[in-house]
């Protein structure tokens, strides 16, 4: 039988760089050739071979209603009845803007849109910069915050570093002013920092919570120093909570980025925050920002019908659904022997291999250079779930997983648990 993934990546491998266009779909963390999805709805996708898997990507948090929700299709296609873009402001994006602001809350009172969670936090760092007259900007080891130049920075193991590189092709002096230091660890600030970014949240070096005091203590750290602290959210925003993580932590940051869910799966982001601070913006001021394609008019009618789901039931049922996958997981990998450790927070689920909880960086590393989410990522897909190819993402349960999907995805990693049972 003909296997149309191999044929279409080895078809890709001609045209597009690696196959893929973005790099974690390459499968270079797990190892094989990634399946090529054909279509998707609720909770599953199914590849060109007409495979179905239980699909805990959803464009990495992007589909929280789940894929081709019948109400967000309907906006789209409405929406697209009346032209794609215009270059031209509409009414959609006010609305957006206005639903942003009342979720987040106090602080959040201006909104720009943009088309890319990279474009919204390389925007946000530029504004604060331009606020504060500052340079420096300090961010945390395991955090991403998307490819522009100056965020593309490297930490060194357990001690801050400032000014290297983390991709070739990135001059140093883009970083030269970009200081990593270890996440859970509030930085000593001085007059020179514009601004201190971080992931409330961290979801990019596997699921690792904010310790007790973190986000207070850089509150009152950029405080004393006269910098601003900015949330990235484009994957915590109104995914963790009605209002973000700002709701959930109670701690405000100066400026915030969203993206992924705002957009109800197609490019959309914001970033946004205090009227003083958004004010520098063009037109308004001297900072300045364009794009063509912002606020798009299919993007917003997807976006607004999305957020018009996420009320406080929607909460308590995405949180519900992750704590009963988290409970599965554990239970699974506990009864088969295999140390592991399957953090939740809200509807966000993680998976580390080790003994020990992650609290950093280094700990994340320590976990991914066991080798065994390759093995638990091939078994579970095997058996028709797919989880993200890569040791550093997590599993994104939507609102379309049920009690069904649950229970044969726990059945899986009891059976892929005991492939992975240390001998003996």
């Amino acid at each position: 039988m003909a296997d149309g993934n191999a044929e279409l990546f080895e078809r890709a491998n001609r045209v597009i760089p690696g196959g893929v266009d973005s790099p974690v779909r390459a499968f270079g963390s797990v190892g094989g050739t990634p399946y090529f999805v054909a279509r998707a709805g609720g909770p599953f996708v199914w590849d060109v071979d007409g495979r179905r898997y239980i699909d805990y990507v959803q464009s990495y948090g992007a589909s929280i209603l789940g894929h081709a929700h019948a109400d967000v299709v309907a906006a789209v296609q409405q929406a697209a009845v009346d032209g794609s873009t215009y270059g031209a402001p509409t009414e959609r994006e006010v609305l957006l803007a206005e639903a942003i602001c009342e979720r987040v809350g106090s602080g959040c009172d201006l909104v720009r849109l943009v088309s890319s969670g990279t474009e919204a936090t390389m925007s946000a760092v530029r504004v604060a910069r331009g606020f504060t007259a500052r340079d420096r900007v300090v961010m945390f080891e395991g955090c991403y915050h998307g490819h522009s130049d100056g965020l593309l920075a490297a930490g060194g193991s357990g001690m801050a570093t400032l000014g290297l590189p983390a991709s070739a092709g990135v001059p140093r002096g883009a970083v030269a002013d970009t200081v990593v230091v270890p996440y859970n660890d509030v930085p000593e600030l001085d007059d020179d920092v514009a601004c201190v970014i971080v992931e409330p949240v961290a979801a990019n070096m596997g699921l690792v919570c904010a310790q007790t005091g973190f986000l207070e203590g850089l509150r009152a750290a950029c405080d004393a120093a006269g910098a601003l602290l900015i949330f990235d959210e484009v994957i915590t925003g109104f995914r963790l909570a009605r209002g973000g993580a700002t709701s959930w932590t109670g701690v405000r940051p100066d400026l915030w980025t969203f993206g992924k869910v705002i957009g109800g799966g197609l490019p959309l982001a914001a970033f946004a925050g205090r009227r003083d601070v958004m004010s520098v913006l063009a037109p308004l001021g001297p900072v300045y920002q364009a794009g063509t394609l912002s606020g798009n008019p299919l993007a917003t009618a997807a976006g607004l019908t999305v957020l018009d789901h996420l009320d406080a039931g929607a909460y308590t049922k995405l949180t519900e659904t992750a704590s009963t996958l988290a409970a599965g997981l554990t239970e699974a990998m506990a009864a088969a022997g295999v140390e592991a450790q399957v953090p939740v927070v809200g509807p966000l689920v993680g998976l580390f291999f080790g003994s020990e909880p992650v609290t950093d960086y280094d700990g994340a590393k320590r976990s991914a250079d066991t080798g065994e989410y390759a093995r638990f990522f091939h078994g579970m897909l095997d058996r028709g779930v797919a989880f993200a190819p890569g040791p550093y993402e997590i599993f994104f349960p939507s609102l379309a997983h049920g009690t069904a999907e649950i229970d044969a995805t726990i059945e899986a990693a009891v059976a892929v648990a005991a492939t992975l049972a240390p001998a003996g």
